[in-house]
């Protein structure tokens, strides 16, 4: 029998794999083989826990889903992370993942991670956080799962008129099209990035 404790721990670890589409009581007690009332008791205790001990994240139920989010107060704090010079270029990670989205949206975060064969919680939430992809909708599937797709911001960024003026990659017999897609868009950022020190020299 697992100890409370334990427990805890492993719902804390589930609703964070579970990322922004969170995850249901049910779910939770199909996963853990407990009666939901219990699983129910279990949240409400960790909720309040992280609430009494001024923890840095909250839980919330939407939609009738547990999903791990951030204290409102400490906004102004994750707007200057996500702005922050430092962090202005995109990892290798958040750049395929932007590369999916852009060539095949809406796409789903499942749908998402198939393709790359890795988990996108990571890379969706700073592509989110820079303004570079935002929620489409929902997709007619179990779970209605989030649709995503790509901003104004996105546009802006890689200087595109429109989405269709995304590059096309040229795929040869035996190339990787995830491989070749962000190639391109890598070629966008270094692009852009020449264009600004020419404009910065300028000045």
């Amino acid at each position: 029998m697992v100890d409370y404790s334990t427990l805890k721990s492993i719902f804390e670890g589930l609703l964070f794999v579970s990322g922004d589409e969170g995850i249901s009581v049910k779910t939770i007690a199909e996963v853990v083989e407990m009666d939901v009332e219990v699983v129910a008791d279990v949240l409400r205790d960790l909720e309040q826990e992280y609430i009494q001990k001024s923890r840095g994240i909250r839980l919330a139920e939407v939609a009738g889903s547990y999903r791990l989010t951030t204290v409102p107060e400490h906004a102004p704090y994750f707007e200057k992370l996500a702005y922050s010079p430092a962090r202005t270029a995109l990892s290798q990670a958040a750049l395929e993942t932007l590369s999916i989205i852009a060539y095949r949206q809406p796409i789903t975060r499942v749908e998402i991670e198939e393709i790359r064969g890795v988990k996108a919680d990571r890379p969706l939430h700073t592509l989110v956080a820079k303004d570079l992809i935002e929620e489409k909708g929902r997709a007619e599937a179990l779970g209605r799962p989030i649709l995503y797709g790509t901003t104004k911001s996105f546009l802006d960024y890689f200087g595109l008129p429109n989405i269709k003026s995304l590059p096309e990659p040229h795929i040869a017999d035996g190339d990787d099209e995830l491989e070749e897609r962000t190639k391109l868009l890598f070629e966008r950022i270094e692009g852009r990035q020449l264009s600004m020190e020419d404009i910065d020299k300028e000045m």
